[in-house]
């Protein structure tokens, strides 16, 4: 019997249920179409900022499975079924790399699928449309207390910065009317997150004169500055509780081996499990710039250089409570299905309602997938229908016992 001993969480009285087990058979008996699907979203590119080709083309998978759906103003694409309050499925539209072009989204010989997105985070759109398809072509489960929405946002990867769930959560005519998230990224099962990985991204940028590396040397040179900061910045030593990081992920200036830049500039990554940690690594930051550009000027004959700080990007830490209900909704979903699944800390969507204290989870689709953010990213399908019953599940708890908010 699949209960969860804790929280009395019983699932055999809805998996029985026949609306409930059309539904789920459904997933292992369209795998081809879900496939096929889910490459046909991978090749319509959608880097971060440029997700609208990809949204419009969801616009129309959506309404075409029967849903009413359409774009709000930040470009996150919305279906919804019923009322509010609402339960939402959500997985991010936009790709760190994209296809050149059709043919570098690829299915191997043993059936993987290769290419720039293709798990993450194609798999997890292919989820929401798999259950677009499935919740209107099976029969009408009952009970059900809460609409759904089926969101495929914006703005999750790099300089993205949550734009599209930012908007969901706080701008959006249906913020308020949200009372649970489940946030699709990535293939994998093997995970359940529930602390979200705080970060924040800063533009660092030297500035001088410039000048020929011969007749003009000894001018404040920002090149040399910056990379100053950057290595006095990288020498901090992060031992120790909470676990956090740092790295510089970009640096460039100048436009001539010997020329002296007018320009260098660098961009860091701050993250850490705990928001005050970061706060401290920030103004560490602030300090090795600042002794960067007081070295530099000393050193300087002339032509001093100037420094700036410019946050780019900004997400929160925070932990969703060890007996929030949709918490152990997952694990009795697990433990009913076999999965075997451990809490992880990540930076994700799901950041921005679990800051705001509205319940949320971040799960993979199913399947398996590697190689992120590179040209070899991939992702096999099998088992995929496993994944997807996991979703349903916890959908159906969370509909119907919404909670408040």
């Amino acid at each position: 019997m699949a209960v969860d001993a804790a929280q009395g969480v019983n699932l055999n009285g809805i998996a029985e249920m026949r609306e409930v087990r059309d539904c789920l058979q459904w997933f292992t008996r369209e795998k081809h179409w879900i496939n096929d699907i889910h490459l046909q979203l991978c090749r319509i590119p959608a880097p971060t900022f440029l997700e609208g080709e990809r949204a419009a083309w969801f616009v129309e998978q959506f309404r075409g499975l029967g849903w009413e759906a359409s774009a709000d103003r930040a470009g996150n694409v919305i279906a919804s079924w019923g009322e509010a309050p609402y339960v939402a499925l959500t997985a991010h539209l936009d790709t760190v790399l994209a296809p050149r072009s059709r043919d570098e989204i690829t299915v191997e010989a043993d059936g993987r699928f290769r290419g720039p997105g293709v798990s993450d985070n194609g798999a997890g759109l292919a989820a929401l449309l798999a259950v677009a398809r499935a919740w209107k072509q099976t029969p009408r489960i009952p009970d059900l207390r809460a609409g759904l929405l089926l969101v495929a946002n914006v703005g999750e990867e790099g300089e993205g910065n949550l734009v599209g769930m930012r908007h969901l959560c706080k701008q959006s005519p249906l913020a308020r009317k949200i009372a649970a998230f489940v946030v699709i990224d990535g293939a994998n099962t093997d995970h359940v997150t529930t602390q979200a990985l705080g970060s924040r991204r800063f533009e660092v940028t030297f500035t001088g004169p410039g000048g020929h590396s011969w007749s003009d040397y000894g001018l404040g040179n920002p090149v040399h500055a910056l990379c100053r900061a950057m290595t006095l910045f990288a020498e901090t030593r992060l031992d120790g509780a909470p676990k956090s990081a740092v790295n510089v992920g970009l640096i460039e200036g100048g436009s001539s081996v010997n020329a002296i830049a007018q320009m260098a500039r660098a961009k860091v990554d701050i993250r850490s499990e705990n928001n005050d940690k970061i706060q401290e690594l920030v103004d560490l930051l602030a300090v090795a710039v600042d002794r960067a550009r007081e070295v530099e000027n000393q050193r300087a004959a002339a032509g001093k250089v100037t420094a700036k700080v410019k946050e780019i990007g900004a997400r929160p830490a925070a932990t969703l409570p060890e007996k929030s209900p949709i918490l152990q909704y997952i694990r009795a979903v697990d433990a009913h299905l076999g999965i075997r699944s451990h809490i992880d800390c990540s930076s994700t969507d799901a950041n921005i309602p679990i800051s705001m204290g509205i319940p949320a989870i971040a799960i993979g689709a199913g399947g398996m997938g590697g190689g992120a953010h590179t040209t070899q990213e991939w992702f096999r399908p099998e088992g995929r229908d496993l994944g997807l019953k996991r979703i349903l599940l916890l959908l159906l708890l969370l509909l119907r016992e919404p909670g408040n908010r």
